[in-house]
C-alpha cells in the first residue's frame, strides 16, 4: 500500500504566536528579534506583511526597520512558542501515532493506516487536522500530502499560507521537476551549486542523472539525493512516544562585546558547557568528543575544531578544559571574537561510561548531579561557576540561548 505522509508547517510560527497574544497587532507588518545590547540583534521571524515588505530573517533590525518604517518589533517568548507547539502535536496525535518533530514548528505524520478509520483521502485528511489547529488554536498550517517525508517536506512549502498540496506518484514530476535540487530538504545551497556544474539545474535532472557519476562526486550521499528526486525513500516517520536520542549536543552564542583575551574566552566557554553538560545529564548520554566553534569579529568568518575526550563523560569541566584546549590551538589573541559554540560529540548512552574512573571524577559527577538539582528547583540561574560571574560576556545566555534543552 502506498504510504501516506503528511508534512505540517505552522506558518510564520513566532510572529503567529505573538499576533495571537497581542491582537493589537495584527494587519502591522510585524518581526521577532533578538536583544540589540547583546549582539544578537536579528529579525528571527516576520510575519507575511513584514516579509511583503522585504524583511528577511537573519538580517539586522536597522536593515529591517529602513526597509519597512511601520515594521514592529517583539521580543521572543520562548515559553509560549513551546506552549503552543507541545498543543499542536497533541492534535497532530489525535490522527496517527506516528509523530515525528522537525524544530518546534514543523511535523511528518504518516495516516497511512488512519485513512480507513477516519474515512478520508490523504488531502481530505490533512484538510481536517488544518481547521482543527485553526480552530483549536488559532494558529494556521500548511500541509504537503506525498509518499515520501522528503517530497511531503517539499510540498509544504508550495502554498502558504493555511494550504494543502498533493504531490503524489503519478503527478510530482509535474509539479516540482522545474524547480532547484536545493528546495529539497536533503540538499544545501552549495550541494546545488556543486550540482550545476555537474549541469544539474533541476529535480528532474537529478532523477535521471548517472548513480554513478553522483557517487563519484558526492559518496553514498548522490545515490541518497537521486533516490528522494525519484520519490524513493526508505525511512519511517518515527512514533510520538519513542524516546530521541541525539546525535550531538551544542549551545552557542554572541557575545554583548567582544573576546579579546584568554580570560574573556573561559568566561565564555565555561557557560556554554554548563548548557551542554546539563542537557547530556538530562539524555542521561555521554560524550566522546568536543567541538568548538568560533567566529572572528572583523570578518565574521568561522572556524571549527574537534578532540577526543580521555574518556567518556557528562561533566561540564571536562567539556570546558577540552574546548579551551582546542582554543589555544586555534586561535591567538588580541585578535577580537564575536561568537562561541561548545558542542558535545559521539554521543553514547551513560551505561557505557567505562568504570575505571578514579575518585575525583566520581566526586565531579555527584557534584554536577547536586548542581542540577538545584537548579531544578530553584532555576537554572540559582547556582553559577565563578569563572562566569568575572565579568558580563555571557549576559542573558541561559535565558535566550538555552531555552530548547529545558523546555523542548
Amino acid at each position: 500500500m502506498e504510504k501516506v505522509i503528511l508534512h505540517c508547517d505552522l506558518n510564520n510560527f513566532y510572529a503567529s504566536v505573538e499576533q495571537k497574544n497581542h491582537p493589537e497587532y495584527v494587519g502591522m507588518p510585524l518581526a521577532v528579534s533578538g536583544n540589540p545590547e547583546n549582539r544578537h540583534g536579528i529579525v528571527l521571524a516576520k510575519n507575511y506583511l513584514a516579509k511583503e515588505a522585504g524583511v528577511q530573517t537573519g538580517e539586522a533590525i536597522w536593515i529591517s526597520r529602513k526597509k519597512c518604517p511601520n515594521i514592529i518589533f517583539v521580543p521572543p517568548h520562548f515559553e509560549e512558542y513551546v506552549h503552543y507547539s507541545n498543543l499542536v502535536r497533541s492534535i497532530y496525535t489525535e490522527f496517527t501515532d506516528r509523530v515525528e518533530s522537525f524544530g518546534l514548528d514543523e511535523c511528518w505524520l504518516d495516516v497511512t493506516g488512519s485513512l480507513k478509520f477516519f474515512g478520508m483521502t490523504g488531502p481530505q485528511l490533512a484538510d481536517h487536522i488544518r481547521e482543527e489547529v485553526k480552530r483549536r488554536t488559532g494558529l494556521t498550517i500548511s500541509v504537503g500530502v506525498s509518499f515520501t517525508k522528503v517530497l511531503a517536506k517539499l510540498g509544504s512549502d508550495l502554498k502558504k499560507p493555511d494550504a494543502t498540496s498533493v504531490l503524489m506518484r503519478s503527478n510530482y514530476m509535474d509539479i516540482i521537476g522545474e524547480m532547484s535540487p536545493s528546495e529539497m530538504i536533503m540538499i544545501g545551497r552549495k550541494t546545488a551549486e556543486k550540482l550545476k556544474k555537474l549541469n544539474i539545474h533541476t529535480i528532474r535532472q537529478l532523477a535521471n542523472a548517472s548513480r554513478k557519476m553522483l557517487r563519484d562526486h558526492f559518496g553514498v550521499v548522490g545515490e541518497h539525493m537521486v533516490d528522494y528526486a525519484q520519490g524513493i525513500e526508505h525511512e519511517e516517520v518515527k512514533h510520538y512516544y519513542d524516546t530521541h536520542v541525539p546525535k550531538s549536543i551544542s549551545n552557542g552564542t554572541t557575545t554583548p562585546r567582544d573576546i579579546t583575551t584568554m580570560a574573556d574566552a573561559k568566561t565564555v566557554i565555561y557557560a556554554l558547557a554548563e548548557l551542554v553538560g546539563t542537557r547530556l545529564r538530562k539524555y542521561g548520554l555521554v560524550a566522546n568528543g568536543v567541538s568548538l566553534s568560533i567566529r572572528y569579529a572583523e570578518t565574521l568568518d568561522g572556524v571549527s575544531r574537534h578532540k577526543t575526550l580521555e574518556f567518556p563523560t557528562s561533566n561540564s569541566a571536562d567539556f570546558a578544559k577540552a574546548a579551551v584546549e582546542l582554543l589555544k590551538e586555534m586561535h591567538s589573541f588580541p585578535t577580537p571574537l564575536r561568537a562561541m559554540t561548545v558542542g558535545a560529540i559521539r554521543l553514547d548512552d551513560k551505561c557505557v561510561k567505562q568504570l575505571c574512573l578514579i575518585d575525583d571524577g566520581e566526586r565531579e559527577e555527584r557534584l554536577e548531579d547536586s548542581v542540577d538539582k538545584i537548579r531544578g528547583k530553584y532555576g537554572y540561574n540559582a547556582i553559577t561557576r565563578g569563572v562566569v560571574l568575572a565579568n558580563n560576556l555571557t549576559g542573558n545566555l541561559h535565558e535566550e540561548d538555552g531555552f530548547e534543552p529545558f523546555k523542548r
